[in-house]
């Protein structure tokens, strides 16, 4: 199975170069990368959210496993869906899948199903993968597509990832990055959006999944990415976890200047 790119050429650059320049454009060079559990970064066109992704990747060490955990905008295929053969023809090159880490996944949870249809048109996921490519070239991709998960499923399939990367990790010796894509609230006036925002991302900066997900659900914030957040951040706990950094906040308005309907770019890493 070889996926082919959805979105190049409209939220990034289908140009090798261009691309690579691109990402390059948006890193920082002056810091010195962390070992992370996992984090979260922004899924817009990079002319919105680069910056802040491109912050994020550069203060965290990519280790040769990650898994992208990323809403299911399109509704397409399972709830929990994972593709663990083949690989995702990118422009910077193709990306192969990890197939052993995503068969312990599989042996682990009841949730999580393998499906490849729900990732064909996905782009939340994708957009993540040339920055780890440009610091890294060599890693292994699992990717993860959630759709309409209950609060007790997230919190279940949480525990059911950092179960499977701690045998992984006895295993294997290997890391593994979480990276969960999200984009904040969805063309609301910049001052509605980051009161909303900042609220969610207090409970992110707390470690709290639950008062993420009531929080995001009871307010009705549009944050498309809530389900992966609240999947990565009880894991992350459960994986020993202890602290979360807010490392920038931004929105559309910054681009465009139209601060009458934007949406919501954070960047958090988790240690």
């Amino acid at each position: 199975m070889v996926r082919k790119p959805a979105v190049a050429g409209q939220f990034y650059p289908s140009n090798p170069k261009a691309l690579r320049a691109e990402v390059n454009s948006y890193f920082d060079s002056g810091i010195k990368p962390i070992k992370a559990v996992g984090v979260v970064s922004p899924h817009a066109g990079y002319v919105y959210s680069g910056r802040v992704a491109g912050e994020v990747f550069s203060r965290v060490k990519i280790p040769r496993r990650v898994l992208i955990l990323g809403p299911n905008h399109r509704g397409r295929g399972s709830d929990a869906a994972i593709m663990s053969k083949g690989s995702w023809k990118m422009p910077m090159g193709d990306v192969a899948m990890d197939s052993e880490l995503s068969d312990t996944i599989l042996a682990n949870s009841k949730l999580v199903v393998e499906d490849e249809t729900a990732h064909e048109m996905e782009h939340s996921l994708e957009v993540q993968v040339p920055f780890m490519q440009a610091l890294r070239d060599d890693f292994l991709l699992t990717p993860l597509v959630l759709g309409h998960l209950s609060l007790k499923e997230c919190l279940t399939l949480g525990d059911d990832l950092a179960s499977a990367i701690l045998g992984f990790r006895k295993s294997s010796a290997d890391d593994v990055l979480m990276v969960a894509s999200n984009d904040m609230t969805h063309h609301e006036p910049q001052e509605v959006a980051k009161e909303k925002d900042m609220d969610a991302i207090e409970k992110i900066l707390n470690l709290d999944p639950e008062g993420l997900y009531d929080t995001v659900r009871g307010r009705g914030i549009s944050m498309c990415g809530v389900i992966p957040v609240t999947v990565m951040l009880k894991a992350a706990m459960a994986l020993g976890a202890k602290r979360v950094e807010l490392v920038d906040y931004k929105t559309s308005g910054d681009t465009s200047g139209d601060y009458s309907s934007v949406v919501g770019y954070a960047g958090l890493i988790v240690e």
